[in-house]
């Protein structure tokens, strides 16, 4: 018999839900977080597993992960932004989306998201830390932008900003509270970049070009 099973994964605990290609449901059960939990509630079925789905949350990788070291190659990664023009395919007893998974990748309709290879993802996750403290140094000069337009009159470029002194914002806005305000943007923008510049030596030391891109 071919099973297909669900994994409705939160933060502290795994619904698991298997089924049969009929739709008959013929197990499930709420696991805690821990990956021997996880593996021993599957190892009855693993022989008949034909596929796995785990929604696509924050906290994806240790079960994926896990479970393809353990032997399971039949793992799926849900995609939830574009699952919602499927939910009218839902049981109304569903109190758990664990059979909803199954039952799409079933019907062969389940929307899929990529499994970045273990292997290459901290790299990934690093790139994308780089892009969330640009955005935050983003923000912070256009704080400074507006500080410095509301209490002077004056507009400044992000250019003549990076090179700002302590000086330069005393002679700009005297007064010591905004001052206060202004060094606390300049500090944080001076800070941020350091831990860029960081990260991108850590990342171009790391990445190779695709051979499927050397040539264009």
């Amino acid at each position: 018999m071919q099973l297909y099973a669900g994994l409705d994964l939160h933060s502290r605990n795994t619904y698991i839900g298997i089924m049969d290609k009929e739709f008959k449901r013929v197990f499930n059960k709420r696991v805690a977080n821990k990956l021997p939990l996880i593996l021993a509630t599957l190892k009855p079925f693993q022989n008949q597993l034909k596929g796995i789905v785990v929604e696509s949350t924050f906290n994806w990788y240790w079960l994926i992960d896990g479970l393809m070291d353990a032997g399971y190659h039949c793992m799926h990664l849900a995609n939830p932004a574009t699952m919602k023009q499927y939910e009218g395919i839902k049981h109304t007893d569903d109190q758990h989306d664990a059979f909803f998974l199954a039952q799409m990748l079933i019907l062969g309709i389940l929307p899929q998201g990529y499994i970045y290879p273990k292997e290459d993802r901290p790299v990934r996750d690093l790139a994308r830390k780089r892009l969330f403290l640009v955005r935050h140094k983003t923000s912070h000069i256009l704080s400074l932008q507006s500080l410095i337009a509301r209490c002077s009159g004056q507009r400044v470029s992000a250019n003549e900003i990076r090179k700002f002194t302590v000086e330069d914002l005393q002679q700009l806005l005297e007064q010591e509270y905004i001052v206060l305000s202004a060094q606390a943007n300049l500090d944080t923008i001076v800070f941020l970049k350091q831990q860029i510049l960081q990260l991108e030596k850590a990342i171009k030391n790391k990445v190779k070009l695709s051979k499927a891109f050397s040539n264009c």
